[in-house]
């Protein structure tokens, strides 16, 4: 096997590997877990958010006494 044959092969390789994770990635079997890590980073924002209200109410309880 010469370079070039030995490069054709690598270059098919790696196509065959992109289009493996291409049909995983869009398979249904995880379309629900992909959109959940989708909205993950919003989730987080609003749940960040909505404690930090809530620290902020608790504390301004505590004050007005």
């Amino acid at each position: 096997m010469d370079l070039e044959s030995a490069r054709s092969l690598v270059t098919v390789m790696a196509f065959v590997t992109f289009i493996g994770i291409i049909a995983w990635a869009w398979s249904g079997a995880r379309r629900e877990r992909f959109d959940a890590a989708a909205r993950l980073p919003l989730e987080d924002d609003e749940l960040a958010r909505s404690s930090i209200a809530d620290a902020h109410a608790r504390t301004d309880k505590g004050n007005m006494k």
